[in-house]
């Protein structure tokens, strides 16, 4: 459902993503870790049709970015890392009007503002002017909009930034439920437990290339680190970048069999 298919982008002469394949299937959490610079926010971009890559294609259910944007991003629901909103609306009219925006009709765009209102307990403030909001609250709403038409990939920038734990397990739920239905989720967080806790596979990147992908149990096994912590195996594998390369070469084709 998600594809990336030898990802290039560069600024000048600065490689940001570099060679980037990757697969995300229906029915999928995938966790994209890497610190800070390291090419998650330019992939994430590329995948929400906000940048173009230099060379390769990037796909949603099978439709290409660069040639069939329309598409692609119909089926597509992307929460960044900070929630953009119109603040003189109220949380409801952002809803009806992203709603709008998804081609819904009066009555289904009721039932869905309604059914996302409960998702994530927005109705003691959904009446109020977005500008009231806190970042948590604004977070929350952007949730919803991003759930409105019941899109089939989900892209997250950084899930549970400003969230309360209460919201935060709300989301973590919520994510762990559209999977199971079906929906492929690729999700970047600098969260380790949260990757461990709702991924099914885990990649890491650095330096704009992906070093490896898989489950935590294949990372480990990888690596030779069979009793390793997430935290372990994220350190060992960006402190030597360049010696990780081929093994998630080998994972990822293992994967793929």
């Amino acid at each position: 459902m998600i594809e990336f298919e030898n990802v290039t982008r560069t600024y000048g002469r600065k490689v940001a993503v570099a060679g980037l394949s990757l697969v995300v299937p229906e029915g999928q959490v995938f966790a994209f870790l890497g610190p800070n610079g390291a090419g998650k926010t330019t992939a994430i971009k590329m995948l929400v049709g906000l940048l173009r890559p230099s060379s390769g294609h990037v796909r949603l259910g099978g439709y290409d970015l660069s040639t069939d944007a329309r598409r692609a991003c119909g089926l597509l629901g992307y929460v960044p890392d900070v929630p953009f909103l119109y603040d003189k609306l109220t949380g409801r009219e952002v809803l009806h009007f992203i709603a709008g925006m998804h081609g819904l009709d009066e009555r289904a765009a009721v039932e869905r503002v309604h059914r996302e209102m409960a998702h994530f307990e927005l109705d003691e403030f959904i009446d109020e002017l977005a500008e009231t909001y806190s970042h948590g609250m604004k977070q929350r709403l952007v949730f919803a909009a991003a759930m409105l038409h019941d899109p089939a990939v989900l892209v997250i920038d950084e899930p549970l930034v400003g969230l309360d734990p209460r919201s935060a397990r709300l989301v973590k739920n919520l994510l762990r439920e559209k999977a199971n239905r079906g929906a492929a989720i690729l999700m970047s967080t600098h969260l380790l437990d949260v990757a461990e806790e709702i991924a099914d596979r885990i990649g890491i990147i650095d330096r704009g290339k992906l070093l490896c992908a898989g489950t935590l149990e294949e990372l480990r096994q990888s690596l030779s680190q069979r009793h390793s912590s997430l935290e372990q195996l994220f350190l060992e594998v960006t402190a030597a970048s360049g010696e990780s390369a081929a093994p998630a070469e080998a994972l990822e084709h293992h994967r793929s069999e």
